[in-house]
């Protein structure tokens, strides 16, 4: 079963983490990308640029409406995703409980429903 594990923390620029805490934030999410991958279960990581150069499109009245930032204002913002492919929740749960910035956010276990790859779209059974 595939699940998308969506890191939720608060924005911090490199500049208020400091070289030391950026540098460790950046060996720990390493050392985690490199276990899944390990592990057999990694499909996909990014880290995500900062929700400040973000753009929402949404539609109103048939127009689209872009907006710059994020579509909602909270401290916590989406700053990274891991795809795995692992047998059950139980098991994307440990995963996730391994992610470096659960220490200070949440990590969102979201199923796949459908995904696209080679040219065709494959739906996922519970």
């Amino acid at each position: 079963m595939r699940y998308a594990l969506l890191l939720h923390y608060p924005e911090m620029t490199a500049e208020e983490l400091g070289p030391e805490a950026l540098a460790e934030g950046m060996r720990e999410f390493d050392e985690y990308a490199k276990a899944l991958d390990a592990a057999g279960v990694l499909i996909s990581a990014e880290v995500l640029q900062q929700s400040a150069v973000t753009t929402t499109v949404t539609v109103e009245n048939g127009m689209p409406r872009v907006q710059d930032g994020p579509f909602a204002d909270t401290k916590e913002q989406l700053g990274g995703t891991f795809v795995i492919d692992v047998a059950d929740l139980d098991a994307a749960i440990q995963w996730a409980a391994k992610a470096p910035s659960v220490g200070w956010g949440a990590v969102e276990i979201r199923p796949s429903a459908t995904h696209f790859a080679d040219g065709a779209w494959t739906t996922f059974q519970r």
